[in-house]
C-alpha cells in the first residue's frame, strides 16, 4: 500500500497496519526507511528539491496546459541586489511566467509553462549564479558543528592563509616584491570573476562584482598587488558580515516558521499514529501532549485546557479554553493532554497565514523603497561613467599623472557600490513586519507601514471594536401585547441574522424559555433593522430612527426611549402589523483596554473619534467614558462620509470589525481590522489585530514611525558615508582598502540599525 495513496504526496501520510496492536504509534518517517517513502518523491525532473506549492496556482494533475508552480528555499541571498540578479536571470527563460523571491523567508516561487520550461532548467539557472536551492522547510536552521562552520568559510580561511604567506614571503624574500600577494589576489578574484561572467551571460552587467573586478585588475596593473589582495580580502569579509546581518534580520520570520511542529499524533479509533503535519485535513482528530505546540488550527474537544500563546500574541500568561473553542497553530499546551479536531487545510493555518501576509507585504513595497529601486538601476552605470571621467580627464586636460588618477578612479568605483543604499529600506521593513507580527499585528506591506507613520487621527467602530460586541438585554418594555407573545414573534425574525444585537435578543429569549417561531420573507435593511412575516403577521424590528413614523405618534414611547438611551443603552423597537408593541434595551461592555488605547493614542499625538450606528445618547455615554469624540446614527455610507470629512484635516486610520465597516476601512488612509472580525473586513483592511486588543493601534503607529525614522537614518547613513569617502578618495586621502571598508561598513551599519526594530530577546 502506498503511503501517499489516500493523501497528498507531500504530506508523507501514514500507512495503517491493521495487524499492529493499539495504541501503537507508527511513524511515517520510520516507514520511509522500509521503502514506502519512495512514492512520496516529487516527480520533479530535478530529483529531490520538491516543495509544497505556495502562493500560486497548483499544477494540473491531468497534465493540461495550465501554469505550473514550484517553491524552493534559496540560500546565499544577502541583500535585495542578489534577489534582483536571480529574478532578472529567471525572467529571461522562455516559458517562465513569474518568479519572486521573498527576502524575509528566502523562498523562491516560480510560475511557468511546463510545456516549454522544466524545473531542471530553472534550478540550473539559479545554481549557475552561485546560489543554492533546497526544498521548503518550516524549521529554523539548526546549529552547525564546528567542522561545518569551517567548511562554510573555507574560501575566506584559505585567502587569509595566502595573505599571511604573502606577508611572510615579502619579509623573508624582499626581492619578490609585489609578486608575493598575487596568489592571494588570484584566489580571491576567481570566484568574483565567475560571478561577473554568470551575470553578464544573463544580461546583468553592472553588479557589485563588476566594480570589484575592474578595481582589482586596475590595482594589479598599477603594481599594487598588496592593495588588490586587501580589497578582495575585505570584500569577502564584508560579504560574510552582510550574510550574518541578513540572517539576523530574518530571525523574526524564522522564529515564526519554527512554531509549528513537522509531525502530529493522529487519532484513528484506538490507535495513535505519528504522521506528517502536512497530511492533516479538516475533521481529523489529533492529540497534543503538554509541552508540545499545535501543528494546525483546531477545535478543542477536551473539556478544558490551558495554552501558552505568547509566541503568537505576546501575552505572557497562558489562556484557558473550553471545549468548542478554536485554538491557533503554534499555541503551546501547558497543563494536560488534549484532543482536538483539525480545522485548517495544509498551508492555511494561523502561522502560514502570517507568513503569507509577510511575503505579500514584501511585494507591496513602500514608496521610498520603490524610489530607491528605480534610483539604483541607473546609479551604478552612472558612477562607472563618472569613474571613467575621473581617470581620463585630469591626465588629458591638466597633464596629471595617469597612475594617480587611475588609482583614484578605481577607489571611486568601489565607493559607488549601492548595496548599503539598496538594503537600507527592506532590512528595516522586514524587521518592522517581524516585530509587528510578534506583537499580534499583521501589516500588509511596506506601503501600509509607511502610511501608518503619517496617521494623526483614528476612527473607531463601536460594537465589536471599542466594546466586546456581546451586548445583553438590560430591559424590556411592553406596549399592548403581552411580553412573551411579541418576543416570540421578534426572535423568530431575528433568528435570520447574526448581528450582535440579534444574538443578544435570541439569548434573552432562550433564558426566559420563550418559544421561537419560524419567520418567512425575512428582509435585512442595513442600518434600518429587519422585517419578516410570522404566522401571517408582518413583524418589524429596528432602531427608533428607523421606526420614527411609528414612535412619533406615541409620546410615552419617546420618553421611555430617551430614558433608556441616556443610561447608555441601545434601544430596539418592535411592531406587529404596524402597531408598536415594545422596546428592548441592550447594553454592550467596553473592552478592558479601550480607555487605555485612547489615552495612549493621545500620548503620541493622535486624535480619536467613535463612528457608530447607535443612537447619539448611547454613543455619548460611551464616548464620555473614554474621553473621545463621536459621530452617531451612522449608516455604512455615513461612516464613509465621516472618514472623508476627517481626512480633510489629517490622515485617518479606521478600526472596525464588521461587514458594514468595510467601505470605511477601504476609504480611510489605513484600514485596521479586528482579528475576530468578518472576513470582508479582514480582506479590506491594510492591517489586522490578530487578538483583538485595541491598545495595539497605538503600538502599530509607534512602530511604523520608528521604522520610518530608521529608514531615513539608513538612507542618510548610506549616502553620507559615500559622499564623505567620495571626496576623500578624489583628494587622494583614502585608497582602495578604505573604499571597501566604507562600503562593507555602511552595509553592516544600516542592517544593524534596522535590527533595532526587532523585539529584544526574541529571535
Amino acid at each position: 500500500m502506498s503511503c501517499c495513496s489516500s493523501r497528498r504526496c507531500n504530506g508523507h501520510a501514514e500507512t495503517i497496519d491493521a495487524t499492529q496492536t493499539a495504541p501503537a504509534v507508527k511513524s511515517c518517517c520510520q516507514q520511509a526507511s522500509e521503502g514506502v517513502a519512495a512514492c512520496c518523491a516529487s516527480g520533479a525532473e530535478s530529483g529531490g528539491t520538491s516543495a509544497p506549492r505556495a502562493n500560486c496556482a497548483e499544477e494540473d494533475e491531468e497534465g493540461d496546459s495550465s501554469p505550473s508552480c514550484h517553491t524552493w528555499t534559496i540560500s546565499g541571498i544577502d541583500c535585495p541586489s542578489c534577489i534582483s540578479k536571480v529574478e532578472t536571470a529567471l525572467h529571461r527563460l522562455d516559458g517562465l511566467i513569474k518568479a519572486r523571491i521573498t527576502f524575509a523567508s528566502l523562498r523562491l516561487t516560480v510560475e511557468f509553462d511546463a510545456s516549454r520550461l522544466n524545473l531542471s532548467q530553472i534550478e540550473a539557472t539559479v545554481t549557475g549564479l552561485g546560489y543554492g536551492l533546497s526544498g521548503v522547510s518550516k524549521r529554523a536552521d539548526s546549529k552547525a558543528s564546528i567542522t561545518e562552520r569551517l567548511l562554510q568559510h573555507r574560501q575566506l580561511l584559505a585567502l587569509t592563509g595566502l595573505m599571511i604567506a604573502g606577508g611572510i614571503s615579502r619579509l623573508v624574500l624582499p626581492e619578490m616584491g609585489a609578486w608575493a600577494f598575487w596568489p592571494a589576489v588570484l584566489w580571491g578574484l576567481f570566484p568574483i570573476m565567475k560571478g561577473v561572467l554568470r551575470q553578464a551571460g544573463r544580461g546583468n552587467f553592472f553588479g557589485m562584482e563588476t566594480l570589484m573586478t575592474v578595481a582589482v585588475i586596475g590595482a594589479l596593473a598599477l603594481g599594487e598587488s598588496f592593495e588588490a589582495a586587501m580589497v578582495v580580502f575585505l570584500f569577502m569579509i564584508g560579504e560574510k558580515l552582510e550574510s550574518l546581518a541578513a540572517d539576523r534580520a530574518r530571525s523574526g520570520v524564522k522564529a515564526l516558521m519554527a512554531l509549528t511542529p513537522d509531525t502530529a499524533i493522529l487519532i484513528r479509533g484506538d490507535e495513535r499514529i505519528e504522521v506528517m503535519a502536512d497530511s492533516l485535513r479538516p475533521g481529523d482528530l489529533i492529540e497534543v501532549r503538554p509541552g508540545d505546540r499545535l501543528p494546525v488550527d483546531a477545535e478543542l474537544l477536551t473539556e478544558a485546557g490551558s495554552f501558552d500563546e505568547s509566541a503568537l500574541t505576546g501575552e505572557s500568561l497562558p489562556v484557558e479554553y473550553v471545549a468548542g473553542n478554536r485554538i491557533l497553530a503554534g499555541s503551546l499546551v501547558t497543563d494536560r493532554l488534549v484532543q482536538l479536531r483539525v480545522q485548517s487545510e495544509p498551508g492555511e493555518n494561523a502561522i502560514d497565514r502570517i507568513l503569507t501576509l509577510i511575503e505579500e507585504a514584501e511585494a507591496h513595497k513602500a514608496p521610498v523603497e520603490r524610489f530607491i529601486d528605480r534610483f539604483s538601476r541607473w546609479y551604478t552605470p552612472l558612477m562607472m561613467v563618472i569613474a571613467g571621467l575621473v581617470i581620463v580627464l585630469p591626465p588629458l586636460l591638466a597633464g596629471q599623472p595617469w597612475d594617480v588618477w587611475v588609482y583614484r578612479g578605481l577607489a571611486l568605483l568601489l565607493i559607488a557600490c549601492p548595496c548599503a543604499l539598496i538594503i537600507s529600506t527592506p532590512a528595516a521593513v522586514t524587521s518592522a513586519l517581524a516585530a509587528a507580527t510578534r506583537k499580534g499585528i499583521l501589516i500588509k506591506g511596506g506601503a501600509a507601514l509607511e502610511q501608518l507613520a503619517s496617521i494623526r487621527q483614528v476612527a473607531f467602530d463601536k460594537t465589536g471594536t471599542l466594546t466586546l460586541g456581546k451586548p445583553e438585554v438590560t430591559a424590556i418594555v411592553s406596549f399592548g401585547l403581552p411580553e412573551t407573545e411579541w418576543l416570540s414573534l421578534v426572535t423568530a425574525v431575528e433568528k435570520g441574522t447574526s448581528h450582535p444585537l440579534a444574538l443578544a435578543i435570541l439569548a434573552e429569549a432562550e433564558r426566559r424559555g420563550i418559544h421561537v417561531g419560524v419567520a418567512d420573507e425575512i428582509t435585512v435593511l442595513a442600518g434600518h433593522g429587519i422585517h419578516g412575516v410570522v404566522k401571517g403577521q408582518n413583524i418589524r424590528v429596528g432602531s427608533p430612527a428607523a421606526m420614527a413614523e411609528v414612535v412619533a405618534c406615541l409620546p410615552a414611547v419617546e420618553a421611555e426611549i430617551v430614558r433608556l438611551e441616556e443610561q447608555g443603552n441601545t434601544v430596539v423597537c418592535a411592531s406587529v402589523e404596524g402597531e408598536f408593541v415594545g422596546l428592548l434595551a441592550l447594553s454592550d461592555t467596553l473592552r478592558s483596554d479601550s480607555g487605555d488605547a485612547i489615552e495612549r493614542l493621545r500620548g503620541i499625538g493622535v486624535g480619536s473619534v467613535m463612528l457608530t450606528g447607535d443612537n447619539p445618547r448611547a454613543a455619548k455615554a460611551i464616548a464620555n467614558q473614554l474621553g473621545m469624540d463621536f459621530r452617531a446614527g451612522l449608516l455604512p455610507e455615513d461612516k464613509v462620509n465621516a472618514v472623508r470629512a476627517l481626512q480633510a484635516s489629517a490622515p485617518v486610520a479606521m478600526v472596525g470589525d464588521g461587514i458594514n465597516d468595510a467601505p470605511a476601512l477601504r476609504t480611510a488612509d489605513i484600514g485596521i481590522a479586528m482579528g475576530q472580525g468578518s472576513d470582508v473586513a479582514l480582506e479590506t483592511a491594510d492591517a489586522a489585530l490578530t487578538h483583538d486588543r485595541v491598545g495595539e493601534v497605538a503600538d502599530v503607529i509607534s512602530l511604523s514611525r520608528h521604522a520610518m525614522a530608521i529608514i531615513r537614518q539608513n538612507i542618510a547613513l548610506a549616502l553620507g558615508l559615500k559622499a564623505i569617502f567620495l571626496v576623500t578618495s578624489l583628494m587622494g586621502v583614502t585608497g582602495l582598502m578604505v573604499a571597501v571598508l566604507a562600503d562593507s561598513g555602511a552595509t553592516a551599519l544600516v542592517t544593524a540599525n534596522a535590527l533595532r526594530l526587532l523585539p529584544k530577546g526574541k529571535d
